[in-house]
């Protein structure tokens, strides 16, 4: 990683490193990546290095004060050992890129929709926990409650290869707010992860592919909202993917951001028939329908939030909800890696 760090650093003062603003973008963004890496395994050995020094010296007997301050450190360095191994999983073309996450209330009406707002909230805490930057630039509302659906972007280190793990069907069983009787009910929605792609890569998106919406934003913005159409809604034709936006105050920076919506949209549409095809030669099955839930989070009859690709699982259902999903991911990766092993 250092050789690679300087290599991109000797490159990056040269005259004509700017002439091509795409390429150099990418590899300043590599380079900014790289950096925290290094720091991060470099602080590890330090951290080590001052452990294994100071043992020798200590006596539990006569200092168990310092014995104990030891082991708390030794553990602490094993936890970031961890989570530094966990990122050596996240050698995907696109993993070091920032993600756009978009999640689909199902069928259920009002529960699905608070579903749906539900998960919204455990993404945004889980970007918090890590120190990641979080923009709405698209919510439906429900009818009573929740939301239809919603768009985000999450910004910084990895968040499309760690997120990545989340695609796919989350299914929720409780007991229903809404309901007046206390039943028990099982809600679905559907988040899709795609990365924030750069001019630099290769996305042919035409003009005559493209119809474009105008429509009055909703929700928050006074009478910006009420007088002004200046939310855009981007349909690709070719595709049909539908994407809006609706956060911005000019409905050319909404028009902007739906185009690079579209964009990662397309690339991730592209990895998704890469890993089918690669699934087809392999033999096994894949179907994207709403009954294969990738995780399951049951509030009642008992507390269990189950992945059911890799069998992780927990009883701790509020850490979950409350954005605590590590676990999860590293478990995903980890399954990936598996899979690759054993072909």
């Amino acid at each position: 990683m250092e050789d690679e760090a300087a290599r991109l650093e000797e490159a990056s003062v040269g005259p004509d490193f700017w002439s091509d603003h795409g390429a150099a973008t990418a590899q300043m963004r590599r380079l900014n990546t790289l950096g925290g890496d290094i720091a991060r395994w470099r602080d590890l050995e330090s951290g080590l290095a001052d452990a294994l020094e100071l043992a020798p010296l200590i006596d539990p007997e006569s200092d168990p004060k310092m014995a104990e301050d030891l082991t708390a450190e030794t553990e602490a360095l094993e936890l970031e050992l961890d989570a530094a191994e966990s990122r050596l999983l996240l050698s995907g073309e696109y993993d070091d890129h920032d993600a756009i996450l978009s999640i689909h209330a199902g069928a259920g009406g009002t529960e699905s929709q608070d579903w749906a707002e539900m998960l919204q909230r455990l993404y945004l805490r889980w970007a918090d926990r890590n120190d990641m930057k979080t923009d709405v630039v698209d919510a439906m509302p429900g009818e009573e409650a929740g939301l239809k659906s919603t768009t985000l972007t999450v910004s910084g280190p990895y968040a499309y290869g760690l997120l990545r793990s989340e695609r796919g069907v989350h299914r929720l069983v409780r007991i229903s707010p809404f309901d007046a009787s206390a039943r028990r009910h099982t809600s679905f929605a559907l988040v899709e992860v795609s990365p924030v792609i750069d001019d630099e890569v290769a996305v042919e998106i035409h003009d005559e592919d493209l119809r474009v919406d105008v429509f009055r934003a909703s929700g928050a913005g006074g009478q910006h909202v009420n007088k002004t159409s200046s939310a855009v809604r981007m349909t690709h034709e070719p595709t049909g993917i539908v994407v809006s936006c609706q956060n911005e105050r000019s409905q050319a920076q909404n028009r902007a951001t739906s185009l690079k919506i579209l964009r990662a949209r397309l690339v991730e549409l592209e990895l998704e028939k890469r890993e089918a095809e690669q699934a087809r030669l392999k033999g096994q099955h894949v179907d994207a329908g709403w009954g294969n839930q990738i995780r399951s989070y049951v509030l009642h009859p008992y507390q269990m939030v189950k992945d059911h690709r890799t069998g992780f699982e927990t009883g701790n259902t509020q850490a979950v909800i409350d954005g605590a999903i590590e676990g999860f991911i590293e478990a995903y990766l980890r399954h990936q890696i598996g899979d690759v092993a054993t072909e």
